[in-house]
């Protein structure tokens, strides 16, 4: 009898000791935390939805010259643009969309699982402060900053490695280089 006891006790202890890391307490630190991330986790997957459509007028782009006749070049422009909008008003929202629904499903049981609540409470008052708050509406201003300057410092030692690296693809490709393009900068 003992031994079934003992047995019972093994089998039912790793449930329980799941179930005491996922309190209501660390349920609602977890939902504060969501809160304020939402605005990153709506940027990562907005991120992620345009990427491709990124992808692909770069391409469209370095294409165009060569495969569409000059006069007919703008009109075509306007169309890709058209069709990259309308991929991105039905992209995005859905994406985004999408990881808002994801997030609690998803982090939340990670931070519960990886966070006491005690920790859970630090990161909420850290992410909650005035200072954190202005830290985060300040973050594409220093991103700004930051990049303009490396482009800047960087501007003639990588045009001239991505324009060789350009015209590298291009013989590769059998395709012709446009005569008069300059190389995309490291920012775009």
């Amino acid at each position: 009898m003992n031994k079934k006891l003992l047995l019972a006790l093994l089998l039912v202890s790793p449930v329980m000791a799941a179930q005491a890391q996922s309190t209501p307490a660390k349920k609602a630190l977890v939902a504060r935390i969501l809160k304020v991330q939402q605005p990153g986790i709506e940027s990562l997957s907005r991120a992620m939805a345009e990427r491709p459509a990124q992808a692909l007028m770069e391409s469209a782009g370095s294409v165009l010259p060569d495969r569409v006749a000059p006069d007919k070049r703008e009109a075509v422009s306007r169309e890709i643009q058209a069709d990259v909008k309308k991929y991105m008003d039905e992209a995005v929202p859905l994406v985004t969309s999408r990881a808002a629904k994801l997030a609690p499903t998803t982090i939340g049981p990670f931070l519960e699982e990886k966070f006491t609540e005690d920790e859970l409470k630090q990161v909420v008052a850290f992410l909650e402060s005035p200072a954190m708050s202005k830290y985060q509406r300040l973050t594409g201003e220093m991103q700004k900053v930051l990049l303009e300057k490396l482009l800047s410092e960087t501007r003639g030692t990588i045009d001239p490695k991505v324009a060789a690296l350009e015209q590298s693809l291009a013989r590769r490709l059998g395709i012709a280089p446009p005569a008069s393009a300059t190389p995309a900068s490291p920012a775009r």
